[in-house]
């Protein structure tokens, strides 16, 4: 269990892509798509296995007053962080939310669900969730509904200035290594062949959610990081050392729960014993998921990391990149 963690971590960092707009701004909107990751609270809409709807779920989560609202985590996703510090007042809100039409324009939308992968079928086990595919079939709606309120000009301008990331594969790759889950109710493809439909489906969404959002990224930006992603997808397990920085004791075991299925944090109590006392110290908030400690070191090395850790260059270059 402790490898399938560390392999899980990195492939959650690993796969998470950005794209950027052209113009050098700040924006107004997030539009986020993937998995546990980067959910929000679509799940708690679903009749699903898949929910984090729960304490202590949340906890630390400031915007909520440390109650529950669906992240899989103690207190903010990557994006939630990333968005803050690129000026957001508050996290954009899941889009199956009644209100999440009404907070777009200031917030962007949350397309993220738990369990969800690139291949349709991942996650199947936990019954309801949404597809990458189907993400991205809502975004259409929202550009839609955005084009029709705003007029094309200022929802052309809107898009642009808007930040797009994606956080999707892990639970593909996890389905496939797990021995004790069937792969779609078939045989198993040998590893190249599963590699090269996950990268070719991943590509297609890509290129799908690029047309449909209608902007354009600085020439060389989307080869690059499909490139880097692809070479990154194809790794194993990283070095442990880099998922406990200097500040955590614990790389491996989880803040909440246990080990063992159903591994996420399902009635344990803010003062039970299995709870640890200090989140800040540790890596893995319930078995698989980031702490916020984790998401802030992250998110941090997305935002100003150096080649190593964002590349071609990291987001706040990205914003400052001057399309020729």
């Amino acid at each position: 269990m402790a490898l399938s963690r560390a392999l899980y971590f990195s492939v959650l960092i690993a796969a998470l892509l950005l794209i950027v707009p052209s113009s050098a701004v700040v924006p107004h909107a997030l539009f986020i798509f993937g998995d546990s990751l980067v959910d929000a609270g679509n799940n708690d809409y679903l009749v699903t296995l898949s929910k984090a709807n729960s304490p202590p779920y949340g906890v630390d989560f400031a915007f909520s007053g440390g109650k529950p609202t669906g992240r899989f985590t103690n207190g903010m996703t990557i994006a939630d962080i990333m968005g803050e510090a690129l000026g957001q007042k508050s996290p954009a809100p899941p889009y199956l939310a009644p209100n999440s039409s009404a907070e777009m324009t200031n917030n962007g939308i949350n397309y993220g669900s738990g369990s969800s992968g690139i291949f349709d079928d991942t996650g199947s086990f936990y019954i309801g969730r949404i597809p990458l595919r189907q993400q991205i079939s809502y975004f259409e709606k929202t550009k839609a509904q955005t084009l029709e309120a705003m007029g094309e000009e200022a929802a052309t301008d809107f898009f642009k200035k808007a930040l797009f990331v994606i956080a999707a594969g892990s639970n593909d790759i996890l389905e496939y290594l797990s021995p004790s889950v069937p792969f779609f109710g078939r045989e198993k493809p040998d590893p190249s062949s599963f590699q090269d439909a996950l990268v070719s489906n991943l590509t297609f969404y890509l290129k799908c959610l690029i047309q449909s959002s209608d902007f354009r990224t600085p020439n060389g930006i989307p080869p690059a990081v499909t490139e880097l992603n692809i070479q990154r997808i194809a790794c194993s397990k990283r070095d442990l050392g880099s998922l406990a920085p200097p500040g955590f004791d614990n790389a491996l075991d989880p803040c909440c729960g246990g080990s063992f299925p159903p591994f996420l944090c399902i009635g344990v109590s803010n003062s039970s014993s299995s709870l640890c006392s200090d989140r800040s110290k540790y890596v893995f908030w319930d078995a698989f998921h980031p702490t916020e400690a984790a998401n802030l070191i992250v998110a941090g090395k997305l935002l100003d990391g150096d080649a190593a850790a964002a590349s071609p260059i990291n987001v706040r270059e990205l914003f400052a990149y001057e399309h020729k």
